[in-house]
């Protein structure tokens, strides 16, 4: 079996438990604004990432902000157990060794990540998909098409797919603005030891990425004028 069971069985979880809610009540708190707008005084380089365009504007970036928070140790602990499953696995010699370590690895998640998982909205799993991308560098539909079968792969993607998630969703900070958003985000929060940094699967220039999309945002602002 590859070495992507624990991912896969993590998101079989997280989804089985997103099925369960079917709203997505998360609101913008005056401790969240307080808490978001004290980290942008702090930041020194503006980007398209904390520049508002209204107050409507200001508030979505702030609840991503809020959603962030939330979802990115799952995908960092994900990635580290990753990492720890590789090790473990190198070690194991028969079949019989690692089906037993897989059923403990299973129960341990189930057990831990459950009452946990169940908190979390709609949006927070979309979030979610995109920052595990981030970490392993690949989709949860792929992932669990290795793991599992491509026809487990289409049965997970179809039910997350009923609760508006893609599970072949990947982290395009080049190309889309939300995903950039969420860099952006990221950045601060390491940068202020806010989170704990984890690098991307697929390494990141950030200065090039400001760049590229304060350039693009440059661009679009010439041709509306024109």
């Amino acid at each position: 079996m590859p070495n992507n069971f624990l991912f896969s069985v993590f998101f079989l979880l997280t989804f089985s438990v997103f099925g369960q809610s079917k709203k997505d009540t998360l609101q913008m708190t005056t401790q969240d604004s307080s808490i978001v707008y004290s980290i942008e005084l702090r930041e020194i380089v503006f980007t398209p990432g904390n520049v508002y365009n209204s107050d409507e504007d200001k508030k979505a970036k702030l609840i991503l902000k809020r959603r962030i928070f939330r979802v990115y140790p799952y995908a960092k602990l994900t990635a580290d157990k990753l990492t720890q499953l590789n090790a473990t696995m190198a070690k194991l010699k028969t079949n019989k060794e690692k089906k037993k370590y897989f059923k403990i690895v299973e129960k341990y998640l189930e057990d831990e990540f459950e009452p946990k998982l169940k908190k979390l909205s709609r949006k927070d799993g979309q979030i979610l998909v995109k920052l595990i991308y981030r970490q392993t560098g690949q989709s949860t539909y792929d992932l669990i098409k290795d793991y599992k079968s491509g026809w487990k792969a289409f049965w997970a993607n179809s039910t997350a797919r009923l609760f508006s998630i893609d599970l072949k969703t990947e982290y395009q900070p080049f190309e889309v603005n939300e995903d950039f958003q969420i860099e952006t985000i990221l950045n601060a929060a390491f940068n202020q030891n806010q989170l704990m940094r984890q690098e991307p699967s697929k390494p990141i220039n950030f200065d090039e990425l400001s760049s590229y999309w304060i350039s693009k945002m440059k661009s679009s602002s010439i041709k509306n004028a024109n």
